[in-house]
C-alpha cells in the first residue's frame, strides 16, 4: 500500500469526517488526517502546513458558498490534490466544481470501497467524475463564473457581491481601504496564507487580475451591497 502522507478533510458533519478519515488511513495508507468543520478553518490549516497532499471539501459546510473558493485553493496550493466529497448529485454542482479546476467530484453515497477507489483515481493523477456525468460536456451557461464586476447595471453587481462569502467581503472592504495582506491578516486575525487564498478567490469572483482592479471593483460593489 502506498503512503500518501497527510490528507485534509473539510466537512461540518463530524461523523462523516471520522468515517472518511478511517478510509483514508486504512484503505489508502495516509499517515495522518487533518479534520476541519469550515472552509476558513481548512484554509488556515493548509496555510499552516506544507505536508498535505490531498484536501477534500464538502460543498455545504460553513463558509463554502460556491465552488469558486476551491479554485482559489488550487491556485495557492498547486501541489495539493483538491476534490469535493458531497451528498449533492446535481449536475450544476458537479460542473461548477470541475470548472473551478478541482481534481474530482466524489459522491458521499458511494460505499467505502468505491469511495476509496475514486480517491485512488485522483491520487494517481486522473480526474474523477461520477459515472452519471462521465462523457458529458459542460454547458457554458452552467459552468460560467459569476457575473463580471465591470458591468454598468446594478443587478449584475448585486449578484456578484452576493456570490462572495462573508469573509471575502471583509477582505475586500479592507483592500478597498488600502490595507496590505499583512495588515488585513492582523486586522482579521488570520494567517497571511489565508488572506492570499481569499484574495485569489476575490480575483476569480470579480474577474480582475490584480489588487488595484479588485479595489476598484470593491469600491463600486460595496456601496451597492449596503443599500
Amino acid at each position: 500500500m502506498n503512503a500518501f502522507g497527510v490528507a485534509l478533510v473539510a466537512d461540518d458533519d463530524e461523523f462523516f469526517r471520522i468515517a472518511l478519515a478511517a478510509i483514508l488511513k486504512t484503505k489508502l495508507g495516509f499517515s495522518d488526517v487533518v479534520e476541519t468543520g469550515s472552509l476558513d478553518e481548512a484554509i488556515e490549516r493548509l496555510a499552516d502546513r506544507d505536508d498535505v497532499s490531498l484536501a477534500l471539501f464538502d460543498l455545504t459546510m460553513p463558509g463554502m458558498e460556491s465552488a469558486a473558493s476551491l479554485g482559489a485553493v488550487r491556485e495557492v496550493h498547486p501541489d495539493v490534490k483538491v476534490a469535493v466529497v458531497s451528498a449533492s448529485s446535481r449536475r450544476n454542482d458537479i460542473l461548477a466544481s470541475l470548472a473551478a479546476g478541482i481534481h474530482g467530484y466524489v459522491p458521499k453515497s458511494l460505499g467505502a470501497s468505491d469511495l476509496a477507489a475514486a480517491l485512488r483515481v485522483i491520487l494517481n493523477g486522473a480526474i474523477y467524475v461520477p459515472p452519471s456525468l462521465a462523457g458529458c460536456t459542460p454547458r457554458s451557461a452552467e459552468s460560467e463564473p459569476p457575473p463580471a464586476a465591470t458591468g454598468h447595471s446594478d443587478e449584475p453587481s448585486r449578484r456578484t457581491i452576493d456570490f462572495l462569502t462573508p469573509r471575502q467581503r471583509e477582505v475586500l472592504l479592507l483592500l478597498v481601504e488600502g490595507l496590505s495582506n499583512k495588515e488585513i491578516a492582523r486586522k482579521l486575525r488570520l494567517g497571511e496564507g489565508t488572506v492570499k487564498i481569499h484574495m485569489a478567490a476575490l480575483f476569480r469572483s470579480l474577474r480582475v487580475r490584480n489588487r488595484q482592479e479588485a479595489a476598484a471593483a470593491g469600491a463600486r460593489l460595496l456601496p451597492i451591497a449596503q443599500r
